[in-house]
C-alpha cells in the first residue's frame, strides 16, 4: 500500500514518467488513487489484458 502512495508521489513530482498497474493490483491501487487531492490530474489508459498505465497531467480532466 505504501508503495502505491510513493509511486503516485514520484509520478506527480516527475521522478517517473508513467506507472503501470496490473489487473490484480488495480482495485487496491484505485482505493489509494481516489483519495488523492489531485485525483483528476492522474490519467489512466487501459491496455489489453487488464493493465493500466497512469501518467500525471498538469491540467486536470473535467
Amino acid at each position: 500500500m505504501g508503495n502505491f502512495e510513493k509511486a503516485l508521489q514520484d509520478l506527480k513530482e516527475g521522478k517517473i514518467d508513467s506507472l503501470s498497474i496490473s489487473k490484480e493490483d488495480f482495485l487496491e491501487f484505485r482505493e489509494i488513487l481516489i483519495q488523492q487531492i489531485d485525483f483528476k490530474h492522474f490519467r489512466g489508459i487501459a491496455h489489453q489484458g487488464g493493465s493500466v498505465i497512469y501518467t500525471y497531467e498538469t491540467v486536470a480532466r473535467s
